[in-house]
């Protein structure tokens, strides 16, 4: 696990890997801007709560409560949001690391497009549920990165796997990884909350993802 992150991270200094690097980044920045004016809409547009004095809360804190929420929306949005040219980051991580492996599987557009829309309203979904237990600040981190470390694993190594397996295989391998994959997502939401690296947190993710999903392909068809 340790070794796959810091390969990773040592991918981000390869040639074939920077020009995703900066498209990150900037879409990461978009994102989040995004967001920043989709939740004040939502914010001063409507009644979240309905316990009166809350939603007062809200409305004074204004800026706060904006910023704060859409920075605990950004790990959902933005991996599925840049998701879909990340496979740029892990044919450059395969070329390097994994040179003898055959072309992967043309995957469909239809199921590129059904698993990335899925874990879109499934993790934003969760996600806005999740924001109640801000009421409930000792137990709020604990729900948001188990929650988000879940999802994220999940959608993080069926992007990568999918390039090599089909869906059933997918599904059967990440059933016998599911305790190192969840430890996997746990670390790539963490990332995604840390200033700054959270612009990038996405490729590293995905390059990690790749040396996890191929150590354990590789012992499951032995």
């Amino acid at each position: 696990m340790i070794s796959a992150f810091a390969k990773a991270i040592g991918q981000l200094s390869d040639s074939a890997t920077r020009g995703v690097v900066w498209m990150s980044i900037a879409a990461s920045i978009g994102v989040f801007i995004a967001l920043l004016v989709a939740v004040y809409f939502l914010l001063t547009g409507t009644a979240l709560f309905s316990v009166g004095w809350l939603e007062t809360v809200v409305d004074v804190l204004g800026g706060v409560a904006v910023l704060v929420i859409a920075w605990l929306l950004f790990p959902a949005v933005v991996s599925t949001c840049i998701g879909l040219f990340l496979d740029r980051v892990a044919d450059a991580v395969e070329i390097r690391h994994y040179p003898h492996l055959p072309p992967i599987r043309e995957t469909p557009l239809g199921e590129i497009i059904a698993t990335t829309a899925k874990f879109f309203f499934v993790m934003v979904g969760l996600n806005l549920f999740v924001l109640v237990f801000l009421l409930f600040p000792p137990i709020f981190p604990f729900v948001f990165l188990a929650v988000n470390g879940y999802l994220l694993g999940r959608e993080y190594f069926e992007l990568v796997a999918l390039r090599r397996l089909d869906a059933t295989a997918v599904q059967s391998l990440r059933a016998a990884h599911r305790g190192p994959l969840f430890v996997a997502g746990l670390a790539i939401a963490f990332l995604l909350t840390v200033p700054v690296v959270n612009f990038i947190a996405p490729v590293i993710g995905t390059a990690a993802m790749v040396h996890l999903a191929e150590t354990w392909r590789s012992g499951w068809s032995a």
